[in-house]
């Protein structure tokens, strides 16, 4: 995608007529940052214009430069330089989002949302994605499946200072509820990245145990219902006069029963004598 502009002219534009791009993917500015980008402007001027695009109401929307144009309003600027773009919807929303996308303090959570957003709404392939902004489409995936975790759960990894790979090994937890608990007990005891690996890894195995476990307790209950259903068929036989029985052996593999049912077996009518 090229962005088009008028001559790469530079005009001063009001402050106040420029609008926030929409598909801004950031949520979070440190104000520390902006502090010191404005102190930068106030000292030496904005050295790169704002990207803007004209909107229908004759304002400004603005297309790249979000953090810039925020240190501005912070020391005061009336005006201050742009250059037009000649973008459309979805060209100024993938600008905005790629160039966010790019920098490296961007929060983990805001990146995935952003991505997600590129893919969804602007239609732009996970390879495209992937290209534009240099990583692996494993990587976009990864980056992806960490929206998989609840807007809570993302709010406390973040408040808790905790890394995307405390994250990520938090999603191979499936149960919600699992998933909390485990959440809870790292931050609690702070532990990193390898200490998480190892308690998640914990988790898992008890968790399967548990399910093999319930499987196991199903099955025997079936087997006795089977077992008391051939019992209950043998004493049908011997009230008709079939002289069978069963045997049961049971081992640590298996259990064995054997049903004898007598070849020269007769039954009897109502009235007792044979059929």
């Amino acid at each position: 995608m090229r962005i088009m502009q008028s001559k790469k002219k530079v005009l001063e534009i009001p402050v106040d007529k420029i609008q926030p791009n929409p598909a801004q993917p950031r949520r979070i500015f440190s104000n520390e940052d902006l502090e010191g980008l404005a102190e930068s402007i106030r000292s030496n001027g904005l050295l790169q214009p704002l990207t803007v695009r004209r909107s229908e109401d004759g304002a400004y929307q603005l297309v790249a430069g979000e953090r810039r144009l925020r240190a501005c309003r912070m020391i005061g600027m009336k005006t201050v330089p742009c250059i037009i773009s000649s973008c459309d919807d979805r060209q100024s929303a993938i600008f905005a989002m790629l160039e966010n996308l790019q920098r490296q303090d961007l929060q983990m959570f805001e990146e995935a949302e952003g991505i997600q957003r590129l893919i969804l709404e602007w239609g732009v392939t996970q390879e495209e994605a992937a290209a534009r902004l240099g990583k692996s489409q494993s990587a976009i995936a990864n980056k992806m499946r960490l929206l998989k975790l609840t807007p809570e759960e993302r709010r406390r990894i973040m408040e808790a200072g905790l890394s995307e790979r405390h994250a990520r090994a938090l999603i191979r937890i499936s149960d919600p509820k699992v998933r909390a608990r485990a959440l809870a007990e790292i931050i609690d005891r702070g532990l990193n990245v390898q200490q998480t690996d190892d308690f998640i890894e914990k988790i898992l195995i008890a968790v399967k145990q548990e399910k093999t476990s319930c499987k196991r307790t199903f099955i025997v209950k079936d087997v006795r219902i089977f077992i008391n259903t051939i019992n209950h068929a043998i004493d049908l036989m011997r009230q008709a006069g079939i002289n069978a029985h069963s045997e049961k052996r049971e081992t640590d593999d298996y259990i064995e029963c054997i049903v004898k049912i007598p070849k020269t077996a007769t039954t009897r009518n109502s009235a007792g004598k044979p059929a």
